[in-house]
């Protein structure tokens, strides 16, 4: 009996005799083809189609694979250009904005006649007993405690705490800040006291003194701190008790203490 390997080489060298001999007929066009090369072809072409498309079947995946690693490492080099374009947005948006913020410092500072130095916040307190900020400029810079402290939008606090290179502010939302301040319009004097919250209350108005909602209030200068006419915020509310001398008022500040990052100092000349 043959072998089983046997049989398979004799089958092979078979295959590949017979496409051999059809093709060899196949490409003599001018010759009668036979009944039995007629059968052969008839026998072959299925096999031959089969492997031709298997062949091609091969090729396709091949190429579908290649043309996916290629689409995989193109789209990570996409996302990489695409995260360092966001980037680079996102920093040009971040000075664009500072540069607002700049500009308001510079066009509110060209109104006034003082001198003011620019600082920026470096850290706030995170008691909630305490609401105060440190800044990045101190005794070197020419500020000193008591100096005051603002932005374009209005006051800020007061420097409490000084250092060679740094200074903290006491804001005025803080229970223990006190500016000496007048409704802009009527011009009835008051104390804008802290809280320890996002508003303030303007104190000592007399009852009998009109005052209205959403009037502006503004520093005095009296208490030898803040200049005159610097806005400190707008009247929220108003309540008048008949058995009490004084109205109890909450205004809003015109500074959005969570808001800033930068702030304008007066700077100490004497």
């Amino acid at each position: 009996m043959f072998s089983r390997k046997l049989l398979i080489f004799v089958g092979l060298a078979l295959f590949v005799a017979i496409n051999f001999i059809v093709i060899t007929m196949s490409s003599r066009e001018s010759l009668p083809v036979s009944g039995i090369e007629r059968l052969t072809i008839s026998i072959i072409s299925p096999v031959q189609l089969a492997v031709t498309r298997t062949i091609h079947f091969t090729q396709n995946i091949w190429n579908t694979y290649f043309m996916a690693v290629l689409a995989i490492k193109e789209n990570i080099d996409l996302k990489t250009q695409l995260g360092k374009a966001i980037e680079i947005k996102n920093r040009y948006e971040e000075l664009e904005l500072e540069n607002i913020r700049l500009k308001k410092f510079v066009d509110f500072t060209g109104q006034v006649s003082d001198t003011y130095v620019a600082a920026q916040i470096i850290a706030r307190d995170p008691s909630p007993w305490f609401k105060t900020i440190m800044i990045d400029k101190g005794a070197k810079d020419d500020l000193a405690k008591g100096s005051p402290v603002l932005v374009s939008e209005g006051i800020v606090g007061q420097i409490i705490k000084v250092s060679k290179h740094y200074s903290r502010v006491l804001l005025i939302t803080d229970r223990n800040s006190a500016v000496d301040a007048l409704v802009q319009n009527s011009r009835v004097r008051g104390i804008v006291k802290g809280n320890n919250e996002d508003n303030c209350s303007f104190v000592y108005a007399l009852r009998k003194d009109e005052v209205k909602e959403g009037e502006m209030i503004i520093s005095s200068g009296l208490d030898q701190v803040f200049p005159k006419g610097l806005k400190i915020g707008r009247i929220l509310r108003v309540t008048k008790v008949h058995s009490q001398l004084f109205q109890n008022i909450t205004i809003e500040t015109s500074v959005d203490f969570d808001k800033i990052e930068e702030v304008l100092v007066f700077k100490n000349i004497e």
